[in-house]
């Protein structure tokens, strides 16, 4: 007589009643169980196949670059592309009693610049005709090329912030051509959502008013500061010209990104002011860029950028703080990122590396920092970690471009310090135009340098996200979304390991075997 083994007397006593949302949970949990064994085999070698790694990097959801210039982030060729449309020129010599410059784009169309000098203005087409020039022109507006051959040039910082006075005149023209090119970017690389620095907002010049905040020492307590501003803030509050130029600016905003969002991809914008300028001009741009994020749904949160080593700006840096404290007591609902701390030792005295970031946290009250580099040198650095950890402030990391500018790289990167602090994090952008980068690439160095699980990755994917400013709704939204994008992925991969990899750890359908699991 044969004998019915145990294992199906028990299936027919105890049939499994999982209900379809259970096989799926199970399913879902394979798949991700198998990823993370792909990533491991991946990552955790001294040998990496980059080339594999970079195909499930590209394939893999990114959630949100929360941290991008739009001016940096357009590639050299495409304004080239502009200068053709615009019918512009680019000078292929400088020239001071001409008054021109190399590798400046010539706004003003060719019969309407003096007649001495339009020999030297190349059109497009001229440019891409002479390739010794082109490729000179492509270094000199981006990062291209600048290691990889020997040449007299400048510091990688002063390279890569010169870089900006070539592009803008023409960045500030062309928006929302601009925009669409970073989202089709942005879906090419399962990118759902963009939070892009824009344009500065609008400063303000009152002279009388400005004398005060000329005079304030750059250690002024906080109630000589704020008596201070009060009266600037207060006269720009009741100004018409004021008004009318925040309406203007919040209007170009919103139109560069109208209708940009569709049912899988959304952008925002940060408005900011820029450092190294008068004190009256960063105070009125920043009373601006609160008023608007104050007014407008599309504008999410305030920034400050430029060098953060100038001169002005470490006078400053403590001011700039109290600024940002002032005018968050009048619009107390506008977020805030900064960057701070994008320094490191000998790129200023050692003293001035002691705070940019407490500051910023504790006088400016930041909800995100960007870069962070400095962590490690500031005063009371496990203090700082510690309040960054319990007030769940994020920081924007950015390592191409801290690399490139700063020099800090692999170990020497904070990136570490801040994962076993328990401070979160995103990984983002910066300036991928310039940098010659992409959201790809960025995880791809985190990837090879720092050798995160594949957990690891995935949480920081869905920080970029969860630490967005977004709305409550448009933020659920997102990461429901995010969500959906990594089962399909991870589905495609677990298809990579079981079919390619053939690896001795594939896990295997449970089956039958797994209701059993579940039995009383």
């Amino acid at each position: 007589m044969n004998v019915i083994p145990l294992v199906i007397i028990l299936l027919m006593l105890f049939p499994c009643r999982a209900n379809d949302d259970d096989v799926n949970t199970a399913l879902a949990k394979e798949h991700e169980t198998a990823t993370v064994h792909f990533f491991n085999h991946l990552i955790k070698t001294n040998d990496p196949d980059i080339a594999e790694l970079t195909m499930a990097l590209k394939m893999m959801p990114k959630g949100g670059d929360i941290h991008i210039h739009y001016s940096g982030a357009i590639y050299a060729e495409t304004y080239l592309d502009w200068v053709g449309n615009k019918k512009y020129c680019i000078y292929d010599r400088s020239d001071p009693k001409l008054n021109i410059e190399i590798f400046q784009i010539e706004t003003r169309r060719k019969n309407q610049i003096p007649q001495e000098n339009r020999p030297f203005c190349l059109d497009k087409y001229a440019v891409i005709a002479n390739n010794a020039f082109y490729r000179k022109l492509l270094a000199a507006w981006s990062n291209k090329d600048f290691y990889s051959h020997y040449h007299t040039q400048k510091a990688p910082d002063q390279q890569f912030f010169d870089t900006f006075n070539y592009l803008r005149p023409l960045s500030q023209q062309i928006l929302m051509d601009g925009i669409a090119q970073l989202k089709k970017r942005a879906k090419y690389e399962n990118v759902q959502y963009l939070e892009i620095m824009l344009k500065k907002a609008p400063s303000f010049q009152y002279p009388d008013l400005a004398k005060a905040l000329d005079a304030l020492d750059p250690d002024a307590d906080e109630n000589r500061v704020f008596a201070a501003l009060k009266p600037y803030a207060d006269f720009m509050a009741k100004d018409s010209l004021v008004a009318k130029g925040i309406y203007d600016y919040i209007q170009t905003e919103e139109a560069a990104i109208s209708g940009m969002d569709d049912d899988k991809f959304r952008i925002r914008l940060q408005s900011y002011a820029v450092r190294n300028t008068p004190r009256a001009t960063v105070f009125s741009s920043l009373y601006s860029a609160f008023s608007a994020a104050h007014a407008s749904k599309k504008i999410v949160c305030v920034n400050i950028v430029g060098p953060e080593d100038g001169y002005i700006a470490m006078r400053d840096y403590k001011l700039y703080m109290l600024m940002f404290r002032y005018l968050k007591r009048l619009f107390p609902d506008v977020h805030i990122s900064l960057h701070a701390g994008e320094l490191v030792s000998g790129m200023i005295p050692p003293e001035g590396l002691a705070n940019h970031i407490r500051y910023a946290v504790d006088i400016a009250g930041a909800n995100r920092i960007g870069h962070g580099v400095d962590v490690a040198m500031e005063t009371n650095a496990l203090t700082l970690l510690q309040a960054l950890r319990e007030k769940d402030i994020p920081i924007e990391i950015n390592l191409t471009s801290n690399d490139f500018i700063l020099g800090v790289k692999g170990k020497a990167h904070p990136i570490k310090l801040y994962q076993r602090y328990g401070v979160p994090f995103v990984i983002s952008s910066d300036d991928p135009g310039v940098s010659r980068s992409d959201l790809t690439h960025e995880f791809l160095i985190f990837a090879i340098n720092y050798k995160p699980s594949y957990t690891d990755i995935k949480k920081i994917v869905f920080n970029s996200i969860r630490y967005s400013f977004l709305p409550p709704k448009e933020k659920l939204a997102e990461l429901q979304d995010l969500q959906s994008r990594f089962l399909i992925y991870e589905s495609d991969i677990a298809k990579i390991e079981k079919t390619v990899h053939k690896s001795a750890h594939t896990p295997r359908h449970q089956g039958h075997f797994g209701c059993l699991m579940r039995l009383p």
